[in-house]
């Protein structure tokens, strides 16, 4: 008689290092050190120690993903307390206005611009959308997707702030790389920062807003005050974004509204994937080299890249990060069933 082959499956185990909780682990040798801190020393590394060695043409196309993943990363944070903004462009114009304003009208120089406006820029929009913070879901995306296009067609009627020419002739930065670990310090300190914001006492609460707001009300905490902490930490980082393109195109205008300050970050955070940062990180570092690369194929690049971009949404809808870091930190194996 012919044996029974032996049912398999698919068993998941982690490895020896990994105890209990993400960030618990037991570490033996500098092998499994190395093994820890490998996957955060990357970026440290790759940002800051590569960039003397890339060309003129590389550090910009680099600068313009960090700028992309600080807004996706922006994005990543505030969804995680729930808010569904379609309105990073909102940030980014603003926070470019406002050094517009205070470099041109003040000649303030650009290390005291940044900073003023990054932290009122912020405060600014987390006041406009204070009264809207009640909503939820596609009802508060809207108001965020809405008023971007307010604010440009204002500009445009009215003719202030330059009109449609903006406001050109600004200052720039003192030098190439002065514009370049500004940016790249800024990424990771905004990676790192929200990382461990997230996974403070804070971050739970932020997480269980989303979640289930009712329970952290019955629980007596202001819901909306920590919605409101989320969205200004966030803006923060939006409009520091917004602050150093005026400053590195030594412009700012009507084009800082644009709609792919908003689409292009949570295109980014969707293919990295949601709740971690690291997959913001990852998703610019991919799609933005990427569009620049397909520029050769003209109108057609449109197709390879949302052809591209709908495939991996599709084939990896937990995101990149969170699939590789799935392999990296655990074992996989066929055992009989039993």
């Amino acid at each position: 008689m012919e044996a029974k082959k032996p049912q398999l499956r698919k068993e998941r185990i982690d490895r020896g290092i990994k105890v209990r909780a993400d960030d618990i682990f037991a570490l033996n040798s500098w092998r499994e050190v190395i093994y820890l801190v490998g996957p955060r020393a990357i970026p440290v590394v790759g940002l800051l120690v590569l960039g003397p060695f890339l060309s003129a043409y590389s550090r910009e196309i680099l600068i313009s993903t960090a700028s992309y993943a600080l807004l996706a990363i922006s994005w990543d944070y505030m969804m995680m307390a729930g808010l569904a903004s379609l309105g990073q462009s909102l940030l980014f114009g603003i926070g470019a206005y406002f050094t517009g304003i205070l470099n041109h009208y003040f000649h303030l120089p650009w290390f005291i611009t940044i900073p003023i406006a990054t932290l009122t820029g912020s405060a600014f929009v987390s006041l406009l959308l204070t009264p809207v913070l009640r909503l939820r879901g596609v009802y508060f995306s809207m108001i965020t997707l809405v008023l971007p296009l307010m604010f440009m067609r204002l500009i445009e009627a009215t003719r202030i702030l330059g009109g449609t020419e903006g406001l050109t002739g600004l200052d720039s930065f003192p030098n190439e790389w002065v514009s370049y670990y500004l940016i790249m310090f800024a990424l990771l300190l905004a990676l790192f920062g929200f990382r461990r914001l997230g996974d403070s006492d804070y971050g739970l609460i932020i997480r269980a807003i989303k979640d289930d707001d009712r329970s952290v009300m019955n629980a007596g905490l202001n819901v909306y005050w920590y919605k409101a902490q989320a969205l200004f930490l966030g803006g923060c980082v939006g409009c520091f974004v917004g602050a150093f393109s005026t400053h590195y195109d030594m412009f700012c205008g009507m084009p800082g509204f644009a709609l792919d300050y908003s689409i292009m970050p949570i295109a980014c955070t969707l293919l990295g994937g949601m709740g971690s940062f690291a997959g913001a990180l990852i998703g610019a570092f991919i799609l933005v080299p990427l569009a620049e690369v397909l520029r050769a194929f003209g109108a057609l690049r449109i197709v390879f890249y949302g052809g591209f971009l709908a495939f991996s949404i599709v084939a990896l809808p937990e995101g990149l990060f969170h699939y590789l870091s799935r392999k990296y930190h655990q074992i996989e194996r066929w055992v009989e069933v039993r």
